[in-house]
Formats: structure tokens, sequence, C-alpha cells
């Protein structure tokens, strides 16, 4: 499995997030003065179709990440409607959206991969700015919808805010809350407000 999906997997990236994460990857989702393209389902499967002998031949496809593309649930239910068959559609999210955008993606995704920062409810306030309830309350609602080995999360060490002891915290958490497959990674900090992982 790749960063975003199996096999050759077009990254599509959703404006909009509800965290305030300190070493956010894509700071410009969430500026209000940013050169964001409009797209509706039938455009942007216009011009992903492009890729579809790769599709096909490597078992990818699409994943909708941001931003969080979560904030868009109806259409990623419309693109899934529009999807040439042999085409996966993988979701990258925080868990940081309302509980009907998450049950919706769970019927729609094949599979999701999941940013948690920390399941510490300080840590992940201080990181992220919100409060950690309701990504916590979300994994419940994945847990009970997917297929655990559909679900991969990423357990960061964040610099100056978790530690690996934090980390080994995490990653117990949801074991106990039935999670397998999980993927254990460094922030790399490049420049104020922006990250790698290594």
């Amino acid at each position: 499995m790749t960063t975003d999906g199996i096999g050759v997997t077009t990254l599509v990236a959703a404006y909009g997030c509800l965290l305030r994460c300190q070493y956010c990857l894509n700071p410009h989702s969430r500026q209000q003065e940013t050169n964001q393209c409009e797209y509706t389902p039938e455009k942007l499967l216009n011009e992903v179709k492009q890729d579809n002998l790769y599709f096909l031949a490597t078992g990818g496809g699409i994943t909708f990440g941001g931003g969080e593309p979560l904030l868009y649930p109806e259409f990623i239910k419309m693109f899934r409607t529009l999807m040439p068959a042999g085409w996966k559609l993988n979701i990258e999210t925080s868990l940081y959206a309302p509980a009907e955008a998450v049950i919706t993606a769970a019927q729609l995704a094949d599979s999701m991969i999941i940013d948690i920062k920390d399941m510490d409810n300080r840590i992940y306030e201080r990181y992220t700015g919100q409060n950690a309830e309701v990504m916590k309350r979300n994994l419940a609602i994945l847990r009970n919808t997917m297929d655990m080995g559909s679900v991969r999360i990423r357990v960061p060490l964040i610099p100056k805010y978790n530690t690996e002891h934090d980390q080994k915290n995490s990653a117990y958490i949801l074991q106990k809350m039935g999670f397998s497959n999980l993927e254990f990674f460094r922030y790399v900090i490049k420049q104020p407000g922006r990250l790698n992982a290594e």
C-alpha cells in the first residue's frame, strides 16, 4: 500500500478543514484566498479517467484527501456512482467530521486512511485546537461499519507535542478498540506550518 492507496492512485484534495493543526501539510486548503478549482463529480471524472488503464492494471483509483473530504459526503457519493468498475475509492481523513458523513463514507469507500494525531485528549486539543471526542466517536462508527482490514490508521510522532510513549499509548487504545492496521511515522518539520512524514 502506498501513501494514498493501493496501486496507481490520484489524490483529490478537498478544500476546508475544521482542525487547526500546528504542522498542517496543506495549509492552503483552509486559506480564504487560494487557487482552488471548483469541480462537479462529472468534471472530476472526465479529468481523472485518463488514468483508467493505470488504475485497472494496478488496482488503483481515487483517494479523496484534504483538507477534509468528509465535509463533502454527497460529492463523494455522487462520484462513486459515476466511477468505472474496477476503480478503488479511498478516503484519507482526520475523522473530524459529522457522524452522518462518516457513515456515508464507510458505505462508499474501499479503504480509509485515518490520521488520528493522538488519542490523548490533552495532546489532541493542544495540537489541533479541537476536542478529540468527535474523532473518537467516529472511530467507533468505523469499527462498527467497516471491515477492519480496510481501515489504516496513521499514528504520528509529533515533535514538541507528543512522545514515543504517547504514540505507543495511542496504539494500545486503538488496538483495544479492534484496529490492527496501524502505521507509525514521525513528522519531519521542513518550515513553519509545513511538514513531511518519514
